[in-house]
């Protein structure tokens, strides 16, 4: 007995059904919801394409007797789960210190480091428990990468995993299309932990494309959006990193990837997976080429998430789902 039953749709019909989300940043509701959809929309397999990883950490200082002090407020037990709730539901992380703790995270930068890299291991870890659990009586695959905010050290968290299944630098086959993953980015002005130079990238998705042994049928999982398309408008920072504003609007820019463009426009795959801009929720064609970015809320923990069949090679329907 293996820890999957047979999904029946699998079985009896040629179409390939994907559902694809990305830039979750660590939101349990949004993970659950995504496990949930697929389910419903009884598909073939399930991919996240990156940015895994929550963006903040915040310190709760237990004060004693049952109390505890978060920023200058200061709750009870009740009080605490509710905020505790809100923190995991906006995907952002939570330590519960003394005062000595918290003076030294204060002091030492590592200690803060330690604290981060201990929620996301246990955030993932506790994923791969609840996927077992809510596709334990369904075959439905789960291909987990990495984006350019996730450290290295969570594919070995993934690869601990029985359902989640580490995909950059693999081909994995679905049915009878063959996808490759890629989560660096072009470089941001945030320095996050993965983005190579432009030149570096098109190197690299060169020889991942080598691996391909039919193109026509080919998927690129790749968490960059390719340049000056539907998929990687972002808003025109100012040198401190604000938006910058004319007319009483935010004027925004193309941000994506000028390398990952000219990689689609050469080797023309079926489909392109992206995400990196979660306001620039899109689909557009390069070429033959079908790319799409499903956007991301995930601070609102609302799934967005892009629903593909594939029929006979080709691409029969894709949509968005939001919810």
């Amino acid at each position: 007995m293996g820890l999957f039953k047979r999904n029946n749709t699998q079985e009896t019909s040629n179409q390939i059904k994907i559902l694809y989300t990305t830039d979750i940043h660590g939101s349990d509701v949004i993970f659950k919801k995504f496990l949930n959809a697929g389910k419903i929309y009884k598909v073939n397999y399930l991919i996240i394409g990156g940015d895994i990883a929550g963006k903040s950490l915040t310190p709760i200082v237990d004060i004693g007797e049952g109390k505890y002090m978060i920023d200058d407020k200061i709750v009870g037990r009740e009080g605490l789960k509710e905020i505790t709730d809100e923190i995991r539901k906006q995907g952002n992380y939570y330590v519960i210190v003394d005062r000595k703790d918290l003076q030294e995270m204060k002091d030492d930068k590592r200690k803060v480091d330690e604290a981060f890299k201990t929620s996301m291991i246990e955030v993932v870890r506790n994923w791969s428990r609840i996927a077992e659990e809510k596709l334990k009586d369904v075959d439905i695959p789960l291909y987990v990468n990495l984006g350019n905010d996730d450290p290295l050290y969570l594919f070995d968290v993934i690869a601990e995993s029985k359902v989640m299944r580490k995909c950059e630098g693999e081909v994995i086959h679905l049915g009878e299309h063959e996808m490759i993953s890629f989560g660096y980015v072009n470089p941001t002005p945030w320095n996050t932990p993965r983005e190579m130079s432009e030149e570096k990238i098109y190197e690299v998705l060169k020889q991942e494309t080598k691996k391909i042994s039919d193109m026509e049928k080919a998927i690129f999982n790749i968490h960059a959006p390719p340049y000056n398309t539907n998929l990687d408008s972002a808003p025109l920072l100012t040198p401190d990193l604000k938006p910058v504003i004319k007319g009483g609007e935010v004027v925004m820019s193309h941000v994506g990837s000028v390398s990952v463009r000219k990689v689609i426009e050469e080797e023309q795959p079926l489909l392109g997976l992206h995400g990196h801009i979660h306001e620039s929720r899109g689909f557009d064609k390069l070429g033959r080429s079908l790319v799409l970015n499903p956007g991301s809320e995930h601070n609102e923990g609302i799934l967005h998430a892009a629903y593909i069949i594939l029929e006979k090679g080709k691409i029969k329907a894709h949509q968005f789902i939001i919810g």
